[in-house]
């Protein structure tokens, strides 16, 4: 039997790619795991009996459950491996650093070799990777030297060994492999350029290396060397479909604290990833409740300083979303591209998602408490004098004037009460009209509510620019309710909401979960609007044909539309096809009467 905060833990877990880590009730760490899809694999550990005993033992003691999201699989399998070096859970297989991922090297010393390597040596050599197996890390190695002539000698080519004349041209020289910088016969210079390109090529812009080997690849099978141009086409493949190095690991990025923040109206959430080595070792996210309308930025720089003093980390450079000032021993990036971008985006998902993780918490554990905090945001975010408990959301339908409707959605708390939507069929206005056709319909949802002595809503929504708005007032005004209910309008293009008499309309943020529920509304009038109208035209095609086809009534035209879709396909059936359905007899009549009309 779970533990219901366990359950829960499970319950939000996100469908995403990330490392998961299991911790028993002291906080000790038990296991590290990676996952495609964190919430399909954590869940498998916990609704069934497993083969051994040693599994069986580890779930029973699980109490928490972390985890780190990360863009791809690769990336989850790389970061698992060094969390489990740093952390060691005791559950895991051991891993030694001695036995780590391959790397590809460009080393720095004068014609620079390039070559695999699983050490890292700290000369000032680059690294890049590290990659999953040495498949791709060949595959690189051998579209490289298609394209570029690189020694592949270890002498130490010094100027003043090559002046010496020290080497001599190996058979690479003879065979067409090396251009025999050993003996000076390629100038530095020019070596160096190509290694610049490679450089290029391994940090992932390669898009002028695969445009040659396309252009290879048409030659050879222009030529009819299908085989050859077949193992081109396979290099391709693999380098569209490959990361050229981890979003988690660049050994160029050492000892530095990452920051972000999320926040909405009443919490902020900030991440933490500390990279040591150029490796993600820790991973934190802090939850900070708002007080007095905080800042992002003030939020943040309190953040870092609690988590800096909390963890004593003494890292001498920080990344964040936004320059702050923590004096001048630590050196504040914002980082614009590149790496450490990477890393900063990485941290800003994580805070995402710890954020929805809460949300959807409190959603399972206390409905109630979520939606007094959404009712009482949208009382706010709308100017409104009392919470919106109850909203409806009025909306037009007509396609080229034909069959005009309305729809009426209601939502009470915040969520969809369909047994009081309402559709309305336009009666007082001729051909394709929104403003009076809006007009007519909020007269007669409010007429009758009030006639019937029901309850009228706190919040009227009316889909449209200021046009509408202002036709659903005048019946508004002619009820007497101008004042006793509130009323906006939503238009569609950059989502202004409209207020009566107020030229200048209010814009919320795109990420604010009011705005989430009048898109919702809106959304959902649309698509209430749309199926009547759709299901109205439908029924009026169906009529002309039942009314115009002696001797087929109205049930044998309904078993043919559901079956056929549509009375095009009815028409445009063979006989056959139409007796199949509703009998020989029934189906030449049909077919006869369409292959009249069709003359």
């Amino acid at each position: 039997m779970l533990f219901p905060s366990l359950e829960l833990q499970i319950q939000t877990l996100p469908d995403n790619p990330g490392v998961y880590q299991y911790y028993d009730k002291d906080g000790k760490i038990l296991y590290v795991g990676k996952a495609k899809n964190l919430k399909k694999r954590v869940s498998s550990y916990f609704n069934k009996i497993h083969d051994t005993a040693k599994t069986n033992v580890l779930v029973k003691k699980i109490v928490t459950i972390k985890h780190i999201v990360v863009s791809s699989e690769q990336d989850a399998l790389l970061l698992e491996n060094n969390l489990i070096k740093k952390l060691q859970p005791r559950y895991n297989v051991l891993l030694r650093d001695d036995k780590t991922y391959p790397w590809i090297c460009i080393k720095k010393e004068p014609f620079s070799r390039i070559f695999p390597t699983r050490r890292m040596v700290k000369d000032g050599s680059e690294y890049f990777g590290p990659y999953t197996n040495f498949k791709t890390v060949n595959t690189i190695l051998e579209m490289i030297k298609e394209l570029y002539l690189l020694r592949t000698c270890n002498y130490d080519l010094t100027e003043a060994n090559i002046n010496s004349g020290k080497y001599k041209v190996c058979l690479e020289f003879h065979i067409g492999n090396c251009k025999g910088g050993c003996e000076g016969y390629e100038l530095l210079e020019n070596y160096q350029k190509q290694v610049d390109a490679i450089r290029e090529i391994l940090k992932g812009n390669f898009k002028e290396s695969l445009k040659d080997f396309k252009i290879k690849m048409q030659d050879l099978a222009a030529n009819l060397h299908f085989e050859e141009a077949q193992k081109i086409k396979e290099k391709i493949e693999v380098l569209e479909n490959y990361q050229s190095r981890s979003t988690i690991l660049n050994p160029k990025i050492s000892n530095i604290d990452v920051f972000s923040i999320i926040s909405d109206e009443a919490v902020a959430y900030v991440n933490f990833l500390q990279i040591a080595h150029g490796a993600i070792i820790r991973s934190h996210t802090l939850e900070l409740k708002k007080k007095l309308d905080e800042t992002d930025e003030e939020l943040l720089e309190l953040a870092v300083v609690e988590l800096r003093e909390r963890f004593q980390l003494l890292s001498r450079e920080i990344i964040l979303p936004f320059p702050l000032d923590f004096g001048d021993k630590i050196k504040v990036t914002v980082p614009q591209l590149g790496d450490k971008k990477h890393i900063l985006e990485l941290s800003e998902r994580n805070a995402k998602y710890y954020r929805l993780d809460q949300l959807k918490q409190i959603q399972i554990v206390d409905p109630e408490r979520h939606t007094n905090r959404i009712m009482a945001q949208m009382q706010k975010d709308l100017r409104l004098s009392i919470e919106p408990r109850h909203i409806e959301c009025f909306d037009n339908s007509n396609i080229q004037g034909t069959n005009p409707v309305a729809a009426c959605v209601v939502f009470k708390d915040g969520k969809p009460s369909k047994k009081d939507y309402r559709h309305f069929n336009i009666k007082t206005v001729e051909g394709p009209n929104d403003f009076a056709s809006m007009e007519e319909v909020v007269y007669r949802r409010y007429k009758r509510l009030l006639d019937e002595k029901e309850p009228l809503p706190q919040l009227i929504i009316i889909d449209g620019g200021k046009g509408q708005l202002s036709s659903a007032l005048k019946s508004i005004d002619s009820l007497g309710l101008r004042g006793k209910i509130a009323i906006i309008g939503i238009a569609k293009r950059l989502e202004e909401l409209f207020y009566p008499e107020d030229p200048i309309p209010l814009y919320l943020d795109k990420k604010s979960e009011s705005l989430k529920v009048i898109q919702f509304l809106r959304n959902e009038a649309h698509r209430f609007g749309i199926t009547f109208h759709r299901d109205k035209r439908s029924k009026a095609a169906l009529n002309s044909s039942v009314e115009t086809i002696a001797g087929i009534g109205e049930k044998t035209m309904i078993t043919l539309l559901k079956h056929f879709k549509s009375v095009k396909r009815v028409k445009n059936a063979t006989e056959n096809e139409i007796s199949e359905v509703v009998g020989v007899s029934k189906a030449k009549k049909i077919y006869d009467f369409y292959k009249k009309e069709s003359i």
